[in-house]
């Protein structure tokens, strides 16, 4: 065994001899449990140590031989490989489910001459043209949409078109595992608004509200607030992890001019998303920004007449509200900005609100999400904390890998 430690985003890569098997060692230092930890291997450090590896013909294999599921991004997509040797790839993507007290885990990886498996995909992004140009991803835990141009646009006289100008982010809470955003599009607009199928529905209320985690910048007494998506990319999509970015116009921003890029990260088994969001500041360019990320209020269906719980830990950049509702259970909310850019909370008369610190230019990190007591895993109030409070640690604690050969 040739070891060759790798810390994800720190170390510099470095040469692997070619072998047969990669060898995939992840460590961690939490006691709790991490189901769905996502593993990250860069591509170049695949292709070194199995020359002209290729996407389609590996296998990824735990300590007892089980193959699993597994990724390659390919972030550019006009990136070219005509040498087969990975230039146009990026990431190789696997998850595992840390039990508790478990710190340690391996892994191969290897070429095989057949083709790998059609894994089921546990993510999914698409734009949304047959609905005003929604844009909706999801993963096997919750749904989520954001709106386009089109709903923004005026009405034509007699048209019946809904016209809604919003930045919010919507939820829509699953009792199911596999995919629903075509099946719910394609059986009608109405469809999802109808209470549960079987499968979930759109339950939570956006309106012109932050939503379920869209931002705007606060001045310390008013939130100035962007109009719907301009353009959209999708850059992955699973079936472990999706990728997409959208843009937003520029917006008046206490006598600032402020653009705004979200890149979207969706990892399967997960209840929150990891956003980075970009500001562009058109004129005073160096001032820094207090950016706010927000959750509606008040997001329940007339007679739902929730009892409302909320949590805000300024420690763990925690901001949870959990909604115990009459008629269709619990539905959940959250937001962590992790300490290093938390800069406290706050509310208007809509919206409560995380605030952070962002430099114009620079990525701003933010995780946002929800759940829904009838899908079985988050059941109340405190569950919803914990989940949270369990994320927060492992943001504060990321996994290590290191690579070998053999």
């Amino acid at each position: 065994m040739k070891l060759l430690p790798l810390l994800l985003a720190l170390a510099a890569p470095a040469a692997l001899s070619a072998a047969d098997q990669l060898v995939v060692t992840v460590t961690h230092d939490l006691a709790v449990a991490r189901p769905a930890e996502t593993i990250s291997v860069p591509w170049a450090d695949v292709n070194r140590a199995l020359p002209h590896a290729m996407m389609y013909h590996l296998a990824v294999k735990d300590a007892a031989g089980h193959v699993l599921p597994y990724q390659v991004t390919n972030i550019n997509p006009t990136a070219k490989d005509p040498q087969r040797d990975g230039g146009a790839y990026g990431e190789l993507l696997f998850q595992h489910d840390f039990a508790p007290g478990e710190k340690s885990a391996t892994f191969t990886v290897e070429k095989i001459a057949a083709n790998a498996p059609l894994f089921p995909t546990k993510v999914f992004a698409r734009y949304v043209p047959e609905r005003l140009d929604d844009f909706a991803w999801e993963n096997d835990k919750v749904a989520h949409r954001i709106y386009g141009p089109a709903l923004a646009a005026p009405a034509a006289p007699g048209s019946g078109k809904e016209v809604l100008v919003t930045s919010g982010v919507d939820l829509w809470v699953k009792r199911v595992s596999y995919p629903v955003v075509d099946r719910w599009y394609n059986k009608g607009h109405d469809y999802y608004h109808h209470f549960d199928l079987g499968e979930g529905a759109d339950l939570y209320n956006v309106g012109t509200t932050r939503g379920c985690g869209g931002t705007g910048i606060w001045d310390g007494h008013e939130l100035a607030i962007g109009r719907n998506y301009r353009t959209w990319t999708v850059l992955a999509n699973g079936p472990v992890r999706a990728i997409f970015e959208l843009t937003y116009d520029a917006w008046d921003a206490h006598g600032r001019q402020i653009a705004e890029t979200k890149r979207f990260t969706v990892d399967a088994g997960h209840y929150l998303d990891q956003i980075d969001s970009t500001f562009t500041v058109t004129g005073d360019s160096t001032a820094p920004l207090t950016v706010a990320i927000g959750l509606n209020k008040t997001p329940s269906d007339k007679g739902e007449d929730p009892t409302v719980t909320l949590t805000q830990d300024a420690d763990t950049g925690v901001l949870a509200q959990w909604l115990a509702q009459k008629i269709h259970g619990g539905m959940a909310t959250g937001i962590i900005v992790p300490p290093g850019d938390f800069a406290g909370f706050a509310e208007d008369a809509r919206n409560l609100l995380v605030l952070a610190h962002a430099k114009p230019g620079a990525p701003l990190r933010y995780y946002v999400g929800g759940a829904w007591s009838e899908a079985g895993e988050i059941t109340d109030a405190a569950a919803w904390k914990s989940y949270l409070t369990a994320e927060s640690a492992r943001l504060a604690s990321p996994v290590r890998v290191a690579l070998s050969t053999r």
